[in-house]
Parts: C-alpha cells; sequence; structure tokens
C-alpha cells in the first residue's frame, strides 16, 4: 500500500468535487489539517473513513487503498464487509477509551484518598502510625496503578502477559 498514491488519488478525488480541503474537512468532521495529511501521504484516513469517502467520491473502496481507478465497481457484498469491519474497529476503539477512562478514573479515586489523608492527617481520628501507613498504601498503589495504565496504554502489558501466560 503507497500512501502517497493514495493521498495523491485523494487529492484528485477532492479537486474533481471542486472543494477545497477545509470543505472536505467539515463533512467528514476532520481537521483541514487531518485532510492535508491523508493528501501529502503522511497519515492514512480510518477504515470507517475510508468507506465514507468511497460513497462519497462514488469510487470503489480498493481504488482508495491502491491509489488508482478500476473499471471494475465493488460489489455490494465486499462493501458490506468493510462496512461491517469498519463498525468493528469504531466498537473496539470506544471499548479501548473505556477502559482507559476506567483505569484513569480508578488511579484519581486512589490518589484523592491519598490527598485527604496527606491533608487532613486523618483528623486526630487515626493514629499517626496507621495514617502513615495507608497514606504510604494509598501512595503506592496508584503509582502501581499509573504503571500499569502506561504498560497497557504502550501495549507492553499484553507482550509481559504473553510472556508469562502459555496457552
Amino acid at each position: 500500500m503507497d500512501q502517497g498514491k493514495i493521498g495523491i488519488f485523494l487529492k484528485r478525488l477532492r479537486i474533481e468535487k471542486n472543494l477545497t480541503q477545509e470543505q472536505l474537512a467539515e463533512k467528514f468532521n476532520v481537521s483541514n489539517r487531518t485532510v492535508s495529511r491523508w493528501e501529502t501521504g503522511n497519515n492514512m484516513p480510518d477504515l470507517s473513513i475510508i468507506v465514507e469517502l468511497a460513497d462519497f467520491y462514488d469510487v470503489d473502496i480498493r481504488e482508495i487503498i491502491n491509489g488508482e481507478r478500476k473499471s471494475d465497481k465493488m460489489n455490494s457484498e465486499t462493501k458490506d464487509i468493510l462496512t461491517k469491519v469498519a463498525q468493528y474497529s469504531d466498537i473496539e476503539k470506544k471499548v479501548l477509551k473505556m477502559k482507559i477512562l476506567d483505569m484513569s478514573l480508578g488511579t484519581l479515586i486512589i490518589f484523592v484518598f491519598y490527598l485527604l489523608l496527606e491533608i487532613t492527617n486523618g483528623f486526630g481520628y487515626i493514629p499517626s502510625r496507621p495514617c502513615q501507613n495507608m497514606k504510604d498504601f494509598a501512595l503506592s498503589l496508584t503509582l502501581i496503578c499509573l504503571i500499569l495504565n502506561i504498560l497497557y496504554l504502550s501495549g507492553l502489558l499484553d507482550k509481559i502477559k504473553k510472556l508469562f501466560i502459555k496457552k
């Protein structure tokens, strides 16, 4: 897949429709900088946007992926499959965002608990040593959660799991 060739093709399609990058960006709810990156071949549109671009420009998805026009039209079955793949991809992104939000919220709650203990010092209701132990535990747990979040987001957590969990 030649991103440069695809970018040139996307630019040609946009110009054929007499659209500016700004107009196209507005149509697909992206920034004009994103459209520019597509057309220079620096980035590729998400699969769901490629499906929408194909519909918008009335071209075959394979034409966009190949960066050139083809004479035969894509059959509806292939288009349906690609649309389902794009929808699945969108669902996966939403699930990932929710996992990230959950992990971040959990870390934040633990850190707020630590801050409350730090600020109040237990208001005298908790003896000094147990209060310090709880603060140390909360801060350690916060750091562990942050490290796990970083490992998860970087993909290293999956690699580590594969090392230790053999199927």
